[in-house]
């Protein structure tokens, strides 16, 4: 059993803090106060390769593993979880699927020079008001009318798909009914300007306030047959996978922001005085920081199983939900010790743990929430158990 990473993946983990350290952490207060979207930041980020990490080189990507990816996310998230979640969006959620599924014409035309590397950005879209986890009640339709899909309807909170440089999106939409009288859902892929194809204005959020989300709207969008992503009625199966993937990406997230609520509440507690002292030095405070130091590295190592568990080949849907679960939760507690820990400092919007508390909550939402998730890891435990005593009943005959 070897923990340490190669040295590819301690090489892009360097790139990744070299860049946050100098370049993002200094903006992430104004970039949180102008909610603008940092263009400059994501170009940058695309010329040193990280916008592109897992996409294969002769896309135009780094080539880079899974373990490497979700290595360097981290660092990005410790700086800024806005920039962090631009670029898990675009790779794991944009890029991923087209890299996975599509035909070598569409990876050439969608991951070309124009998209690849993250000059310009692909978005995923799954949610709608009625259907985020529940995929299955999809509302939005498409219908094959003389070798074209016709699009109609709505997506809600999709990442990336309303920059200047958004190149389109892939959505999901039904396309029939199976004979069971569920629904057949397709993966389409929708250029961003294509006729028909509207966003909406961005979102107030509570947090990733330098991020792009909005509502995007289908009206008789037309695009080729050609554009279908994967087989028809695969959808569903193919944008399971793709989350599964996502999962491990916002447990790399929230391992970040933990990391950094940690790095803010140890400075904290060497400079706030008390009763002629550092705080640093009470019991209390130490219990807190030992506390939030071994649920991180407990998330880390969860996350970096998961991903390596996925470079294996191997399965890893319930690690990806372990990993999700526990580090966006870990997250949420490390948020809350370093206010805590800030005192009166810390609820003051001028202090960067108020910014992460405001910002950690939408990880124990996004890509699967908490309650979802533990029923998938449910549903593992209980299938391995069946599947067990169904062994063990073969062995006894």
């Amino acid at each position: 059993m070897n923990f340490d990473p190669t040295s590819e993946q301690l090489r892009w983990q360097e790139v990744a803090r070299d860049y946050a350290r100098e370049e993002i952490a200094p903006r992430a207060a104004q970039l949180d106060k102008e909610q603008k979207f940092p263009y400059d930041i994501v170009a940058r980020m695309a010329e040193l390769g990280l916008m592109g990490l897992t996409i294969p080189e002769e896309y135009g990507g780094s080539g880079g593993d899974f373990v490497a990816y979700n290595m360097a996310l981290e660092e990005i998230c410790r700086a800024d979880t806005s920039v962090g979640i631009t670029m898990e969006a675009h790779i794991s959620l944009g890029c991923a699927p087209l890299a996975a599924y599509g035909t070598e014409e569409q990876k050439r035309r969608f991951l070309a020079e124009e998209v690849r590397g993250g000059k310009r950005l692909w978005a995923f879209g799954l949610t709608e008001e009625h259907a985020g986890t529940d995929a299955g009640g999809t509302r939005t339709t498409a219908e094959l009318v003389d070798g074209e899909w016709v699009v109609n309807g709505s997506k809600k909170w999709i990442t990336n798909s309303g920059t200047d440089i958004t190149a389109g999106v892939t959505a999901i939409a039904r396309t029939g009914e199976r004979e069971n009288g569920k629904p057949e859902l397709t993966a389409i892929i929708i250029p961003q300007d294509t006729p028909g194809f509207t966003r909406g204005p961005g979102y107030e959020k509570t947090g990733w306030r330098a991020s792009d989300q909005r509502q995007l709207y289908f009206e008789d969008v037309r695009v080729p047959e050609a554009n279908t992503l994967g087989e028809r009625g695969k959808g569903f199966r193919q944008f399971l996978s793709t989350l599964e993937a996502g999962r491990v990406a916002v447990a790399a997230l929230s391992v970040g922001l933990a990391q950094a609520c940690l790095d803010e509440a140890l400075a904290r507690a060497r400079e706030r005085e008390q009763f002629g002292r550092s705080i640093a030095e009470f019991q209390a405070i130490q219990f807190k920081l030992s506390d939030m130091a071994m649920e991180i590295e407990l998330a880390r190592s969860m996350m970096i199983k998961a991903a390596w568990l996925k470079d294996q080949g191997r399965p890893f849907g319930r690690e990806a939900s372990m990993a999700k679960v526990f580090a966006s939760e870990t997250a949420k507690r490390a948020a809350d010790q370093a206010v805590q820990i800030h005192g009166g400092e810390g609820f003051m919007e001028t202090s960067a743990v108020a910014r992460y508390w405001r910002q950690v909550k939408i990880n124990e939402i996004g890509e699967g929430t908490s309650e979802i998730n533990r029923q998938l890891i449910a549903r593992s435990l209980l299938q391995d158990e069946t599947a067990e005593r169904a062994k063990e009943e073969m062995v006894a005959q």
